[in-house]
């Protein structure tokens, strides 16, 4: 049983996030019993997920009597260690239904699994068995390389879940985004106005300012005896003033 709890725990690490199963994990809030492994599956509240009960079973001295019968070619050992082999397999997938399958707090399933392939091939073997394990008590039987195919799966559908999340968030980022450049669109063109305001502005400053000038220079020359300029160029002046604004 502990071997078969190490080779499980090292399916799940191999193919799940640590976030995604729990080890030890009570099936119901407060609850006293506990299942070795659970994988996390989303629930209909995002703090409070669904969980799929998997127990590991390795019952070693049915197995062992099994493949002893086999080996000697004893057909009434064989079909004793068949029916005992059998009889511990119904057995402890009743107890995995009575103690960890609660819904809504686990799936309405669980899986019982088989660390050794021989061991889930000879229970697939036993007529009816699987099929009367997932219909009387809702547990599926699982050996490593199923098991691993089914955890695989799951991966994909974490993957794809978590996908279509950042995919939401992407989207409201792109809203703000689009929200926020409108704004700057707005303050771009009031700033773009502002500039050609000061722009123009700062031209009718210049004409004044050579205006100015203009007069400026005739004032001195009236100061340096000079001619006074004929009030015609004086009018002229101003007149050249006023086109240029």
């Amino acid at each position: 049983g502990i071997w078969g709890e190490t080779q499980l725990a090292m399916l799940l690490q191999e193919a799940l996030a640590p976030s995604q199963y729990e080890t030890n994990c009570a099936v119901t809030p407060g609850g006293s019993e506990r299942v070795e492994f659970a994988i996390r599956l989303p629930g209909q509240e995002e703090d409070h997920p669904v969980y799929l009960p998997i127990d590991a079973k390795f019952p070693l001295e049915d197995y062992e009597r099994l493949q002893s019968a086999q080996d000697s070619a004893d057909k009434a050992q064989l079909e004793m260690a068949l029916t005992a082999l059998e009889r511990a397999i119904s057995r402890e997938a009743e107890r995995i239904a009575l103690k960890y399958i609660k819904p809504p707090y686990t799936t309405d399933f669980a899986i019982l699994y088989l660390p050794v392939e021989g061991l889930y091939a000879e229970a697939l073997r036993l007529p009816g068995l699987a099929e009367r394990l997932q219909r009387v008590h809702r547990v599926s039987l699982a050996g490593p390389t199923t098991l691993l195919a089914l955890l695989n799966s799951l991966q994909m559908g974490f993957r794809t879940l978590a996908i279509q999340q950042r995919s939401a968030e992407v989207w409201r980022l792109l809203s703000q985004v689009k929200g926020d450049f409108a704004a700057f669109g707005d303050i771009l063109e009031k700033t773009q106005t502002r500039l050609r305001q000061a722009s123009e502005s700062i031209d009718l400053a210049n004409r004044r300012t050579r205006a100015i000038t203009r007069r400026l220079s005739a004032v001195e020359s009236l100061e340096a005896g000079a001619p006074p300029p004929d009030e015609l160029q004086v009018q002229q002046s101003y007149l050249d003033e006023d086109v240029e604004g």
